[in-house]
């Protein structure tokens, strides 16, 4: 079957419209199913070469990975213990002298193998904007405000039963550039450690109902609809705790058909 698709957007001209990027990332959604009707093959993972993600254009990988000896790696990796994670790294909301602003909210959630076992002892890192929509990176100048009260970065070990829990702040969306007024749904990302530093995931957790989630290629590389809202959290009334904060509950996969779409996987 030979696929129609519309001439691809210049990766350096500044004045893409969202309709263009949406033109695009509808071509490879159609694509995509009919190879899956004629093959059968899903894509559970972002497609590294994506060209409404304008710039995974020119920073996919094009060569076959180089091996390279995990102990030699390791060497100049960090070390840590679980003594060196204090449980106030998982509050994101009490590491200043003030509260931070936004909507304080719960984020909770079992890290589970294909068996549904838990994964103990897990290392789960997270960095967000604040409720602004703003990071505190230096990077990071569009004009909204920091908080100096929100740095936006925590960790975590997981507990005997595959538990992680954070308390954080729910962070805004923000504006990316990748094409005129484009702005990504508001989301957390997710770092997780196996036994190695050579083990570690990147994923991002994103919010029920958001309207952005249609017009943002960095979800929508995820061709396959099921595996895009295993990324969404779901709101959790019995996590919300009365008069403090909201709940969402948010699991994490590691393996199997039901894992959870992740950054680093080379067989996206």
């Amino acid at each position: 079957m030979t696929d129609t698709v519309r001439q691809p957007v210049d990766a350096s001209t500044p004045d893409v419209t969202q309709a263009q990027i949406s033109a695009q990332m509808e071509d490879a959604a159609q694509s995509y199913l009919r190879g899956l009707a004629d093959h059968g093959r899903r894509e559970l993972h972002p497609r590294l070469d994506y060209p409404a993600y304008r710039s995974s254009v020119l920073r996919h990988p094009t060569k076959d990975p180089v091996p390279v000896d995990p102990e030699g790696v390791e060497l100049w990796s960090p070390v840590f213990g679980e003594r060196d994670v204090a449980a106030v790294e998982a509050d994101l909301t009490a590491v200043h002298a003030g509260e931070p602003l936004g909507e304080r909210i719960v984020v909770t959630g079992r890290v589970l193998d294909a068996h549904g076992r838990p994964v103990r002892r897990q290392l789960v890192e997270v960095w967000q904007a604040n409720a602004s929509g703003r990071y505190a990176h230096q990077r990071d100048q569009h004009p909204a405000p920091l908080d100096p009260n929100f740095t936006g970065v925590g960790r975590c070990l997981t507990d005997d039963q595959g538990w992680y829990r954070f308390q954080t702040i729910k962070p805004g969306p923000y504006p990316w550039r990748n094409h005129r007024n484009a702005w990504r749904p508001a989301h957390i990302h997710f770092s997780l450690f196996g036994t190695e530093f050579t083990q570690r995931l990147v994923t991002q957790m994103y919010f029920p109902g958001d309207p952005l989630f249609a017009l943002d290629p960095i979800y929508q590389s995820i061709l396959d609809p099921a595996a895009r809202e295993r990324l969404i959290a779901s709101y959790d009334h019995d996590l919300t705790q009365p008069e403090w904060a909201t709940g969402y509950r948010w699991d994490i996969v590691l393996d199997g058909t039901r894992r959870t779409p992740t950054e680093e996987d080379v067989d996206a």
